[in-house]
């Protein structure tokens, strides 16, 4: 296991305390390594641009660019990781509206921190992390306010239709890219591809659209 890189990590978060002791417990994981912060939602898309990370860790609520701007502004650049919301709200409204605009998952300030480095490993992983007790609630939403345009998926090579698949089964771009033989950077091209042609946010959109599509 010591051969294979740690999964990168982005914190966004105005509160130098809180961003201080997520990267100490983070440091306790060598699967996970922190390579950038920033104080604001400015600076955190200019270092999302910068590092393209495995996993960026996103505060709603931040003077200046809020929480669901920056998450807007960092869906209009092709990004190959995982965006997640790291909030203290646990309203549902929080939790769906973030989820729409392309958030890869949603987790509450006050976790445990074994449970936050748990759920950070799966989010690095590909997966969607978010509170058990609200998936009906987001998967109700999602499937309520599906886009009305239709997604070609002939417009997609043979190849980004596998790795499609592969998504839609929660595979991190390290082990797509171990499954089919080619390299992490080519997958993270071939993600960016996918997701533009079928007009998809996000890994998890695109993950869910799979499903609902019978592509598995």
């Amino acid at each position: 296991m010591s051969d294979v890189e740690p999964a990168t990590i982005l914190l966004i978060d105005d509160h130098p305390m809180l961003r201080s002791g997520v990267r100490q417990l983070i440091s306790l994981d060598g699967g996970l390594k922190v390579v950038a912060e920033a104080t604001n939602g400015e600076e955190g898309v200019r270092l999302a641009e910068e590092w393209d990370p495995d996993l960026i860790l996103l505060d709603l609520n931040m003077p200046g660019l809020n929480g669901l701007d920056t998450l807007d502004k960092m869906r209009r650049i092709p990004l190959s990781g995982r965006i997640v919301v790291f909030s203290v709200s646990d309203h549902e409204d929080d939790v769906i509206t973030a989820i729409k605009r392309g958030a890869d998952g949603y987790l509450l300030k006050d976790m445990e921190p074994e449970d936050l480095l748990e759920s950070l490993r799966q989010a690095a992983a590909g997966k969607m992390v978010l509170s058990a007790a609200l998936m009906p609630v987001l998967a109700a939403g999602l499937r309520e306010n599906r886009p009305g345009a239709e997604r070609d998926l002939q417009s997609l090579t043979p190849r980004e239709r596998d790795i499609l698949k592969l998504l839609a089964h929660g595979l991190s771009n390290k082990l797509i890219a171990r499954k089919l033989d080619i390299t992490e950077s080519t997958v993270k091209v071939h993600v960016k591809h996918l997701l533009k042609k079928m007009s998809l946010k996000s890994r998890v959109e695109a993950a869910v659209w799979a499903l609902q599509n019978r592509m598995l």
